[in-house]
């Protein structure tokens, strides 16, 4: 599980069917072989590293279903490391399994914010509310406004400093990935749970779910 709140920003080494090599810092102070670490939000495995970068290894379908299938040598990631017990923590539940890939639609600055508007792909989209939870390439974010197929999010300089969001152009991919609480409650009201009813079910479908 991570929280949204990037450790440090990374860049490819090489690519290499599905070996996927990134070098970094931060996140090798205390690594193994095994540990989770979410790269542009997708959660990896660390297989192999050295004083400098690691390697995971990265399925077909995880290339295909996300960004990272679009990397290569010298692209930049945001990085995080697993949550650990007894850390502080600053984000949101993220579990790293990328919903689908949005794209970046307009950036407007307000004063020292600058509020960014995304395309979201529908199993997305349906679990946008107010002032809810994303997940935007790793970053933990605030849902502003979201409508069906769009949404926008205020970001500070500070996040903007520390990821790899600066780089980012409207018509740029990004990995995106919803409040997972809001995906279990929505499953659930829509009968899987066994305690969905018909009132429920007729307000779900009166708003489109």
């Amino acid at each position: 599980m991570f929280t949204g709140i990037i450790e440090e920003v990374g860049a490819v080494v090489r690519r290499s069917g599905a070996d996927l090599a990134i070098l970094c810092e931060t996140v090798l102070e205390d690594v193994s072989i095994g540990d989770s670490i979410a790269i542009d939000g997708a959660c990896m495995t660390v297989v192999a590293f050295t004083e400098d970068s690691f390697v995971v290894q990265v399925s077909q379908e995880s290339y295909a279903r996300t960004t990272l299938g679009q990397l290569k040598p010298g692209d930049a990631v945001n990085l995080e490391r697993a949550m650990a017990a007894g850390d502080r923590f600053g984000g949101h539940f993220v579990l790293g399994h990328v919903d689908g890939v949005g794209r970046v639609e307009a950036v407007k600055n307000q004063g020292d914010f600058s509020l960014w508007t995304f395309q979201a792909p529908p199993e997305v989209s349906a679990y946008l509310v107010p002032k809810g939870s994303v997940t935007i390439d790793g970053i933990s974010l605030t849902v502003v406004d979201p409508n069906k197929g769009s949404f926008g999010v205020a970001v500070i300089p500070e996040t903007l400093r520390k990821t790899k969001l600066q780089s980012k152009s409207p018509g740029d991919a990004v990995n995106l990935e919803a409040d997972v609480l809001g995906k279990h409650i929505l499953h659930y009201m829509k009968g899987a749970g066994g305690g969905a009813g018909s009132v429920t079910k007729e307000f779900l479908n009166r708003h489109g779910f």
